[in-house]
């Protein structure tokens, strides 16, 4: 209390001040398709909202901002911790990191546009005043308030009847003077008479005289004054007739050429406004041609149209979408291996980090998946009525097994195929080998060697390309290869890459991707048919039989029709692409057992 009489009056504690203090907060905003969610700093100031790439970066200006004026707040259906801000055709996509928050920022948004938006009440005291000031200032003048601009023909006419009206204002004051007094002399000359008609002894004599009339004492007695009676009559009456029809003949003739200014000035507007009418409708127009053509494309502009169970892309869009995000990098993969070098890229592996009690674990875990695909992986599906043949081309068979759990699709694939020229442990080796690894993988964004737990295993972190509209992918997996020894003559040499996942502290799952699970064989067997007389072994008389299965989770929700027809597609393509990398590779090259 002591503190408020200090300080004043009530008014200079003015609660509008507290909205003028900015506010700010990190959130994620929706950047585009390829980049998705980012944090962003996001500041509220009056009725503005603006974002910054950060907190650090303000100083550089804002790389956006929206008047929170004629905004539309939208919290999402699904989604508890996002919210959409539209105005007009603009929208932010916005999530906070948990609902409370989220609810926070649209209360402070909310209160903010309602104390600074147009219409509310503190608007109309700021804009109050100055409207009175106006009005105020306007008198009794209808042009010098008026705001039209017509061009100086009419401000000039307007002009002039302002003239005429103060000339007729004047005569107007003029004959009601004179008409102010005649009442005046004539209410008087009434009472007079009056009060000499009730006089008996004293009744007058009405003799004229001058100005006067004499009584029966022969006294004069003034009745009333004549002279201010002349005096008022003295109106040069002619004179002001004259003014009058002068006067009223202007104001229609000025009048008349106000009407014909602003018939003119219809006229060119109705030119300007049939203009812009047409330009609308061709702006229109091309709006929905460009509409159209959008609609044909596999491009959506939100995140209401990612991979989820409440997407807006019905399945046969998003299959269109992925397809088409698949020949496009298969199209760029095609240029820039015609332009690659076939340099080698050996990527240095990082010296153990960890404990041997902790690498310990994951070796015993090596050794347990490679018995167990050696055990169940090499089992002949004919039998098994689980298993569906999906497609066959040549000695390439694929296999796949329909499971889903939880409306996730985790079909099991197995694929079997015969490659001439090369053994199981060359197929194997460049297969294993990240030195060799972009040359022929074409779905990697990056990867990088986390740990090396021994030379012949090791654990990969790596990033999937992103196929609009599904989410990006990346995978944490230990990746090992074994030469399994035949133990009669009879047996063929047999050799395994083992993939699968696995955690690790250095590397938890971020935002940006899915974290996807995996659980992958490659096993190649070496089949030697023997050579005719005393030639040599050649790479004629080798022949590699590949069985290669996969288990993939893909970690987030998907349509299954696509999952499966993307599978259908792609696996295929990979074994004959990586085959036909090893053939090229081995070729003139002494053979590896």
């Amino acid at each position: 209390m002591s503190d408020c009489s200090s300080s004043g009056s009530d008014e200079d504690l003015d609660p509008e001040s507290e909205l003028l203090d900015e506010l700010g907060g990190k959130l994620s905003k929706w950047t585009n398709y390829i980049h998705g969610w980012q944090d962003r700093w996001i500041a509220l100031k009056g009725n503005i909202l603006s974002y910054y790439r950060s907190a650090d970066e303000k100083e550089f200006g804002c790389r956006g901002s929206i008047c929170l004026s004629k905004a539309v707040i939208t919290p999402h259906e699904f989604d508890e911790c996002r919210f959409d801000i539209s105005v007009n055709d603009s929208i932010w996509y916005l999530r906070a990191e948990h609902p409370l928050l989220r609810q926070q920022w649209i209360d402070t948004i909310e209160l903010h546009k309602a104390e600074s938006g147009y219409g509310s009440e503190s608007s109309l005291r700021r804009h109050g005043s100055l409207l009175s000031l106006t009005s105020a200032a306007s008198g009794l003048s209808t042009t010098s308030a008026s705001s039209f601009k017509k061009g100086y023909s009419l401000r000039e006419k307007l002009a002039e009847m302002e003239t005429f009206r103060d000339i007729l204002c004047r005569q107007v004051d003029t004959l009601q003077r004179y008409f102010d007094n005649c009442a005046d002399t004539d209410s008087k000359d009434e009472l007079h008479r009056d009060k000499v008609s009730d006089d008996d002894e004293d009744f007058p004599t009405l003799r004229p005289d001058g100005d006067y009339l004499l009584n029966n004492n022969s006294s004069k007695e003034k009745l009333f004054p004549v002279d201010s009676l002349k005096a008022s009559t003295g109106i040069d009456f002619k004179g002001e007739a004259i003014t009058f029809k002068a006067t009223t003949a202007g104001i229609l003739s000025t009048l008349s050429h106000c009407i014909d200014i602003l018939v003119k000035g219809e006229e060119s507007w109705q030119r300007r406004l049939d203009k812009e009418i047409d330009r609308r409708r061709r702006a229109e127009d091309a709006y929905k041609a460009a509409l159209t053509e959008l609609k044909k494309k596999p491009h959506y502009g939100g995140p209401d149209y990612e991979e989820g169970p409440n997407s807006l892309i019905n399945e046969e869009e998003f299959f269109d979408a992925v397809e088409a995000a698949l020949d496009k990098h298969d199209q760029i993969e095609e240029q820039s291996q015609a332009e690659r070098s076939r340099a080698s890229r050996q990527i240095s592996l990082t010296p153990d980090t960890y404990s041997s009690i902790s690498t310990q674990k994951y070796l015993t875990k090596v050794e347990e998946m490679v018995h167990s695909h050696m055990t169940y992986s090499l089992q002949d599906v004919g039998g098994d009525a689980n298993w569906q043949l999906v497609i066959e081309e040549g000695d390439m068979k694929v296999y796949r097994r329909e499971v889903e759990e939880n409306g996730i699709v985790l079909d099991p694939l197995k694929a079997t195929h015969s490659v001439r020229g090369v053994t199981g442990h060359e197929v194997c080796h460049y297969f294993w080998d990240t030195a060799y690894r972009n040359d022929w993988e074409t779905t990697v964004e990056n990867f990088q060697v986390v740990e090396t737990l021994s030379d012949k295993a090791v654990i990969i972190h790596q990033t999937h390309k992103r196929v609009w509209p599904a989410s990006q992918r990346d995978v944490l997996y230990v990746s090992a290869i074994r030469k399994i020894h035949s133990t009669n003559d009879n047996d063929t040499e047999t050799c395994l890459v083992c993939n699968f996942s696995v955690d690790h502290d250095g590397y938890p799952p971020s935002a940006r991707c899915i974290r996807a699970k995996i659980n992958v064989a490659m096993i190649c067997q070496t089949i030697i048919s023997p050579p005719e007389g005393d030639k040599g072994i050649t790479r004629d008389n080798i022949l590699c039989k590949i069985t290669y299965v996969a288990n993939v989770n893909p970690g987030g929700w998907a349509p299954a029709s696509v999952l499966r027809a993307v599978a259908k597609r792609e696996y295929p393509k990979f074994l004959k692409r990586f085959t036909s990398y090893v053939q090229e590779k081995t070729s003139g090259e002494d053979i590896l057992y």
